[in-house]
Parts: C-alpha cells; sequence; structure tokens
C-alpha cells in the first residue's frame, strides 16, 4: 500500500509510503484524495495528520519516473488534486503536515496547501521543476501570497532550498522539532485542535478561504453572510462554551 491511514478518536494520521523519495503518481494521488475525502464526510473526525514514511522524504512531489513512462502532467489526480487534499471541495477541516524530511516540488506544495505544519530541523524545502523543463503549479499560485514576491520567486524559478527555520521565519511553518518528535509534536498540535469548539475551526477556515481575496469591508460582510459561521452562530456549541465558562467547567463539544 502506498497510502496508510490510522485513526486515533477524532484525529486521523495519513502516511505516504512509497520508497524511496514518497513520489506521487497518479494513482497515489487518487488514494490520498479517497483518504481525505472520507475524512471530509466523517463528522466524528475532526483534524488529519500527513506525513511521509521513513525519515528522509516527506515527499518528492510528482514522481519523474511514472512522467518518464508516459503519464501526463495533466493526469487526473483525483477530486483533491495533486495530493488528495489541496483541491478538495467541501474541505473545511483542518490538515497538519508532520514534515520528516525534503520537502520537494509537489511536496513542498502539500506543505504550503496544509492549515498547519510542524517540520523536522533537518526538513528543507525547495522546488525543483525548472530544471525538469516545467514549472510547480500551484507552488507559483501559492507562494507568492505566503511571503515576499522576490524571495518567492527567487525559489521558483532557481529551487534554492529553504531550510526549517528559514520557512518558520517566513512563516511557513508552525513549529520546529528534532526529526524523532515530529509526528508527536504534529498529534499535540491536532489534540489541541480537537480542545476547541468544531464548527467554530471550520467557520474560520472556511471565511478564510472565501474572503481573503476581498477589501476588509467587504471581507466583514462576506463573512456575516457565510453559511458557515451563521451555522457556528445557531449552534449548540456556540451556547455550550459560555455555558461551559459560566459554570466553571470544560465544555462538551458536539459539533451541533
Amino acid at each position: 500500500m502506498s497510502v496508510h491511514v490510522d485513526r486515533r478518536g477524532p484525529i486521523v494520521e495519513i502516511t505516504l509510503d512509497r520508497p524511496k523519495a514518497n513520489a506521487i503518481d497518479a494513482a497515489t494521488s487518487r488514494r490520498l484524495g479517497e483518504a481525505f475525502s472520507r475524512f471530509r464526510d466523517d463528522a466524528d473526525l475532526r483534524v488529519a495528520i500527513l506525513t511521509g514514511a521513513g525519515d528522509r522524504f516527506f515527499s518528492a512531489g510528482w514522481d519523474l519516473k511514472a512522467a518518464a513512462a508516459g503519464e501526463d502532467y495533466e493526469a487526473d489526480y483525483g477530486p483533491g488534486g495533486f495530493g488528495g487534499f489541496p483541491e478538495l471541495p467541501g474541505l473545511a477541516k483542518p490538515v497538519i503536515a508532520a514534515v520528516n524530511g525534503l520537502a520537494v516540488g509537489g511536496g513542498f506544495e502539500l506543505v504550503l496547501a496544509a492549515d498547519l505544519v510542524v517540520a523536522s530541523d533537518e526538513a528543507e524545502f525547495f522546488f525543483g521543476e525548472t530544471a525538469a523543463g516545467v514549472i510547480p503549479d500551484a507552488g507559483t499560485l501559492r507562494l507568492p501570497r505566503l511571503m515576499p514576491s522576490a524571495l518567492a520567486k527567487e525559489l521558483l524559478i532557481t529551487g534554492r532550498r529553504l531550510s526549517a527555520a528559514e520557512a518558520m521565519a517566513w512563516g511557513l511553518v508552525n513549529e520546529v522539532c528534532p526529526p524523532n518528535d515530529v509526528l508527536e509534536a504534529a498529534r499535540a498540535l491536532a489534540d489541541r485542535v480537537v480542545a476547541v469548539a468544531p464548527l467554530a475551526v471550520q467557520a474560520i477556515l472556511a471565511a478564510i478561504r472565501d474572503t481573503q481575496h476581498l477589501a476588509l469591508p467587504d471581507a466583514y460582510a462576506a463573512l456575516r453572510a457565510h453559511s458557515a459561521y451563521q451555522a457556528m452562530l445557531a449552534s449548540e456549541d456556540a451556547r455550550e462554551g459560555p455555558q461551559a465558562f459560566a459554570d466553571g467547567r470544560p465544555p462538551e463539544w458536539t459539533g451541533r
């Protein structure tokens, strides 16, 4: 199996396991998409952790051997696009990338698409597509939105490697830790997500996704009219939070 799925209560761990470099061909991308679709559709699952097997590669991205064998650059990667989740319709639950090694090309794009990122202090991030005669599609769209344009262009064009420390300094990574601690750190972060109200988390992710391109006055209006925001305000959890505070007890979230 190239994709392993392990459930821990409301947390699902999805592991990409394709030695030697966890490269992703179209079939593997579709398997990832199936795993993330199940995560999206299961009301009891709250957060997903994506990692790579082994200790050298998170993912080398697009499988160039598959490409050399004839797999098309625009192959069918599944409903979530390349890697299973970046373009998955209706996904409003957080994805944590646990980056245990090199994140190259499409692997780096998955990191950029994740909501939260924990990285090994030995991890490196880079795009090598221009050396293969193509461009990093999602990286070209996402990276300039997340860091200064000049630096994003340098990374995209030249393939310069970004260290984990640099990635954290530029806000691409939430936490850097020793290699053996990456998965546990991601699990601890996932536990922190699970501790808060699920509909509030979903409303935040939906609002960021749907308003970040708007001017602030328009964003306020869009937020207040957003279905996820309205569902959160009308939920039992929105009443449970203040009541639990008043009672001096931990809240009991239902996601309703």
